[in-house]
């Protein structure tokens, strides 16, 4: 059975740092020439952009519901076989949610340290660490990280506050020249900080300047049973893919699979006015950021040319979130300027100042089964066009969001984590779905 040092980065809520402190150690232990795998859990796009710059490898996703415990549990296999430390970044407090960050620690045994932010608190830093640390017996508890630090007096006081049992790891001090920055939906993505380098660095450097400097402990992690190869599927097939700051919301795994499954993707940017190659059987749309960039896809003709010709063609469409307003008449931001779209779904989607979908969801086919995903955005779509399927709730058959299916293209809201049905996301591509 493969082993590793392995930590989990919690905290207890969103907004603490955790991202930052993750990023940190990520490459401080890749400047040491250590082999760092980095893990983000839940559904997440911006955070593992981040951590990919950070580790210098790519960032998957752990989630006990929407990846599932044999996923999961294989994922960490493999990557205990090379890595020489496993960093695995929670999400929202880490007793948040249904599952949680905690169950997902306690499920593999990987020690958990908190991040604190320290900003205005002193002594209570050590009564939100001694409840973190004893709120479930069965969660391994490593350490806490304090953030936003003020001074090193300040950290010293934290530290004084802790039990005697519980460590302190590190800190960080209050500095926009460490600090990500971040807008709606989450953290910018990485190519749009400038400065990211030096952040990480800045990071890193401040962080050894005060961790301990011993790997956290070593965890050993069961293989699952071996799985026959995946069928090839999508054989053959070319899909291209949209990828660029306007269609960046793209699971590595998602990409994985469609490779495994025998497809050859390849990319091109709508926001550089690249067509989508001639050759390609399928495209994929992904979410993102287009009504940040409406103006620039609105001009770019060459490109929307391209994508009106693919579905006169009547070659298949796969459009999630963002791309389902690529495709529309037309989206209208928060300052009420409507810009024109690609016109090929009737409708119209317009920007709010808040979520109005946030979720873990699942969609099934009726031939192919259940493929597990979830929702995030800041826009509502109003279209005569009737929904072909709504998707469920996690925790409920709540209604989720809507799919479209009209021609080749099917689109919807919910961003599916393909690798949880492999035979569902090969329909899609073939155009076999719903």
């Amino acid at each position: 059975m493969p082993a590793c040092p392995a930590l989990f980065i919690s905290a207890p809520a969103s907004g603490q740092g955790k991202t930052t402190i993750t990023a940190a150690l990520a490459r401080h232990h890749r400047r040491m020439g250590r082999n760092v795998r980095v893990f983000k859990t839940g559904p997440d796009f911006l955070d593992p952009m981040i951590l990919a710059r950070a580790s210098g490898s790519s960032v998957l996703s752990l989630d006990l519901w929407m990846v599932g415990e044999r996923a999961c549990r294989a994922l960490l296999a493999e990557a205990a076989r090379d890595a020489d430390l496993i960093l695995i970044e929670g999400v929202m407090g880490l007793f948040d949610g249904t599952p949680s960050s905690a169950d997902l620690a306690a499920k593999f045994n990987v020690p958990v340290a908190a991040v604190i932010s320290a900003k205005a608190m002193a002594q209570t830093f050590g009564a939100v660490a001694f409840g973190l640390a004893r709120f479930r017996p069965d969660v391994p508890f490593h350490g806490v990280f304090a953030n936003r630090v003020g001074s090193a007096r300040h950290a010293q006081m934290l530290e004084e506050s802790l039990p005697t049992d519980l460590k302190m790891l590190g800190y960080l001090s209050s500095t926009d020249a460490i600090e990500l920055p971040d807008r709606h939906l989450g953290l910018l993505q990485a190519e749009e900080i400038g400065d990211l380098d030096a952040r990480l660095d800045r990071a890193a450097d401040a962080l050894a300047s005060t961790a301990l400097a011993q790997l956290p402990p070593v965890v050993t992690f069961d293989e699952p049973a071996h799985e026959a190869p995946l069928p090839r599927l999508l054989d053959g097939m070319h899909i291209a893919v949209a990828r660029d700051a306007a269609f960046a919301f793209i699971y590595p795994a998602n990409v994985q699979l469609l490779e495994a499954l025998g497809a050859r993707v390849t990319y091109f940017s709508p926001l550089a006015d690249e067509p989508v190659p001639v050759d390609a059987s399928a495209l994929y749309l992904p979410g993102g950021y287009p009504e940040l960039h409406a103006p620039t896809l609105a001009a770019n003709a060459r490109s929307a040319a391209s994508v009106r010709a693919h579905a006169a063609a009547d070659k298949t469409i796969v459009a999630e979130c963002g791309g389902l307003l690529y495709l529309l008449d037309s989206v209208t931001d928060t300052q009420g300027v409507t810009t024109p779209m690609l016109g090929l779904l009737p409708g119209h989607a317009a920007m709010q100042t808040r979520f109005t979908a946030l979720g873990m969801q699942q969609i099934d086919d009726s031939v192919h089964g259940t493929m597990t995903g979830h929702t995030f955005h800041y826009s509502r779509v109003s279209t005569p066009l009737a929904p072909v399927r709504h998707a469920t709730r996690a925790q409920s058959d709540a209604p989720g969001e809507a799919v479209y299916r009209q021609g080749s293209i099917v689109a919807t809201y919910m961003h599916g984590y393909w690798p949880s049905n492999p035979a569902f996301a090969a329909a899609l591509f073939h155009g076999r779905a719903f």
